[in-house]
């Protein structure tokens, strides 16, 4: 599935290829919660970073957390003017790219059950909204995005 998306004041545009795009993995940890997460959690996506297209490079700055006292290799990119999250990439994973659902202009389809992951992390004010299939997990479960929509017979082309 192609996704288009873009940062929240138009300076920047992208598209992405993605066989896994179904927003369905609610990440509570406290980077994703800060930088994304206006719920107190945040959705990404998975997509094949070769497809990445981008109008408006030159507005964007990256976000290097820093995890256990060490600067984390991931690189989260966002608009330099309005601040908006807009994907992750990280190095060590070189063929993947992690659009932000809420920078996803596309109509994204509405997954099944839900998975909300580094529950341990997440802010006491948040309320978890597990429904009846979803799935929580204080860590990271060991079920991949890709593995996910694989299961259920939801990756696309």
């Amino acid at each position: 599935m192609r996704l288009e998306g873009s940062c929240h004041c138009g300076a920047v545009c992208f598209s992405v290829e993605s066989p896994h795009p179904y927003p369905y993995q609610r990440c509570y940890c406290s980077i994703c919660r800060k930088t994304a997460g206006g719920g107190g959690y945040a959705i990404n996506l998975g997509g094949r970073a070769e497809t990445l297209e981008v109008q408006g490079q030159e507005n964007m700055n990256v976000y290097r957390a820093i995890i256990d006292g060490e600067q984390s290799p991931g690189e989260r990119y966002f608009c330099r003017h309005c601040a908006s999250a807009l994907w992750v990439h990280d190095p060590r994973w070189p063929e993947l790219v992690h659009p932000f659902a809420s920078a996803i202009d596309s109509d994204l389809p509405i997954p099944p059950e839900r998975v909300h992951l580094l529950l341990d992390s997440k802010a006491g004010w948040v309320e978890v909204e597990a429904r009846e299939n979803d799935k929580c997990f204080a860590e990271y479960p060991e079920e991949s995005l890709a593995e996910w929509h694989r299961r259920l017979g939801l990756e696309t082309p």
